[in-house]
């Protein structure tokens, strides 16, 4: 297969290239866009920066050094875009990889999660099938984003999937774990937000004065799993006894 059958490739701009994957997010898609990146980083182009998302590459180019590379009045867009769909057209084996998973404990309900009872009676569960549809399957981590640290989760149960709040709460706890439409994702700070609460984790995401200052990076896994309160507090302190450290 190649890269060219799974993309579109137009021009952001006059100083900028967008490749977008057309077909729903996948974990073998994260990997064949992850593939393609390096295989631009390996051309060696005139380009300034590669910024991916969820389904995007944007590659970010000064014109003035993409002319440089050229000894015709071609335009400096077509030239480079030109040279990157020699690269869509390569053909292209996406391997397997090994997966790494974060456990992540949750202290489900209660003051941690005041929405737990909403989203069970929005489907008609008891809280309990709730938590238990949560910690039961791993959740693949797409891209950070929205906030530093703040992982975007591929892998919810669609029996879980719960709109978002009507208004908006002024702040939500560092370490809340919430349901929003199709996803779940854990605040990693303080911030608005109008996810669903339905727990919070003592495990810290975004730890800034830490030389490696965010706990999830893309491309890895995360599963969660329920605590008890006394767990939380007990977990709580030793986090802020490492971070003290």
């Amino acid at each position: 297969m190649r890269f060219s059958e799974y993309t579109t490739i137009s021009p952001m701009g006059d100083a900028a290239i967008r490749i977008e994957f057309n077909e729903a997010m996948s974990v073998q898609q994260y990997h064949m866009m992850q593939l393609l990146i390096q295989h631009i980083e390996d051309a060696e182009l005139p380009y300034e920066e590669i910024v991916p998302s969820f389904q995007v590459i944007t590659i970010l180019f000064n014109p003035l050094d993409v002319k440089k590379k050229i000894h015709n009045r071609q335009n400096p867009y077509q030239w480079l875009e030109e040279k990157i769909c020699i690269i869509l057209q390569q053909e292209i084996i996406v391997t397997e990889q090994m997966e790494e998973v974060v456990e992540i404990p949750v202290c489900y309900g209660g003051e941690f999660g005041p929405d737990l009872e909403e989203v069970a009676n929005y489907h008609g569960i008891t809280p309990g099938e709730v938590i238990q549809k949560h910690t039961g399957r791993d959740y693949f981590v797409y891209m950070l984003g929205f906030a530093p640290g703040f992982p975007y989760l591929g892998g919810l149960d669609e029996s879980l999937a719960t709109p978002r709040k009507q208004t908006p709460r002024l702040k939500i706890e560092a370490g809340s774990v919430g349901i929003a439409g199709s996803q779940t994702g854990v605040y990693s700070i303080e911030t608005p937000g109008g996810w669903q609460i339905i727990g919070r984790t003592p495990t810290a995401l975004f730890t800034p004065e830490a030389e490696n200052p965010t706990l999830l990076r893309a491309g890895v896994w995360i599963r969660f799993y329920p605590i008890s309160i006394e767990e939380y507090h007990e977990l709580k302190g030793e986090s802020l006894c490492q971070s003290l450290a």
